[in-house]
């Protein structure tokens, strides 16, 4: 159960530095909040990097790697754009949907069709997905799916399950091509510095900013970097739709925080709806087929 425990962390991890970034960068843009927790965990990956073996590399781990740039660094920047637009425990219970977009990406790189347990995973995410909408006073059975049309950070979050889906899978097999310390410090020590180096020239991020809070900076660095690391031994103890499950926990921590740090309204009505959301996935990828 050891992939439990690292699953955990990665799980609580997230879900902490998603509250830590709200609270504290949430008046800078969506690319200075993306950057902030990089930019500070930079330091951090390349020196343990430095004593990380290099392991011998082929083909298919250069080209997992490289197709890993694309498919984490445009989730992460839209991620941010999703917790900013909109509150926690209605942005991070989409990320549900990952597993379940898994569902696909396993059928389409593995062969992999959802059995019966599949398809009530399947139906308590969309249930959950429309508790997780009803508010007070509602009029309408439809208001909660009106209500998911209306929030912006919901539909982008939702787009983040779908690209996660992808990078989830690829990243996994780099890792078997390499090792999860090599590939984990090597992949977002050089992810980092592209998009540190690329939002200055396009002049979306201010150097000056980001040094502005280095204490804050710091720990949002560290819990990334708690991330990066417990991610990386998780998935490659355990199947990774297996260990996405229960890194969705992190919905559930995030709808806590949601209610604890930011008084959030219809909390506990968000909470059964992030519960049975998450619910669905452990349906889908702990008893399907």
């Amino acid at each position: 159960m050891t992939w439990f425990i690292f699953a955990l962390l990665t799980a609580l991890a997230v879900a902490s530095q998603d509250a830590w970034v709200k609270k504290w960068f949430s008046h800078l843009t969506a690319y200075e909040m993306f950057v902030y927790p990089l930019a500070y965990a930079l330091p951090l990956t390349a020196i343990t990097l430095v004593f990380v073996p290099i392991p011998d590399l082929d083909k298919v781990f250069w080209a997992s790697f490289l197709a890993s740039i694309p498919l984490n660094a445009v989730p992460f920047v839209l991620y941010m754009k999703a917790i900013k637009a909109s509150p926690l425990s209605l942005t991070l219970p989409y990320l549900a949907f990952t597993p379940v977009f898994m569902i696909a990406t396993g059928y389409l790189f593995l062969g992999e069709i959802p059995d019966q347990w599949g398809i009530l995973g399947i139906a308590a995410v969309c249930i959950g997905s429309y508790v997780l909408n009803i508010q007070s006073g509602q009029r309408s059975v439809w208001d909660p799916f009106r209500a998911m049309g209306r929030e912006t950070g919901s539909r982008i979050m939702l787009l983040v399950a779908f690209i996660f889906s992808f990078s989830a899978v690829i990243g996994k097999l780099a890792i078997l091509h390499s090792s999860v310390m090599f590939f984990q410090m090597a992949f977002f020590t050089v992810l980092s510095l592209i998009l540190i180096l690329l939002f200055m020239g396009m002049r979306t991020i201010s150097v000056k900013k980001i040094c502005r809070m280095p204490v804050k900076g710091s720990i949002a660095g560290i819990l990334l970097y708690c991330h990066i690391l417990f991610h990386g031994y998780a998935i490659s103890l355990a199947k990774a739709a297996y260990m996405i499950s229960v890194k969705r926990l992190s919905i559930l921590f995030g709808v806590i925080y949601g209610g604890m740090v930011f008084g959030e309204d219809n909390i506990f009505i968000r909470f059964a709806g992030a519960f049975l959301m998450f619910l669905g996935t452990a349906l889908i990828l702990l008893k399907a087929g």
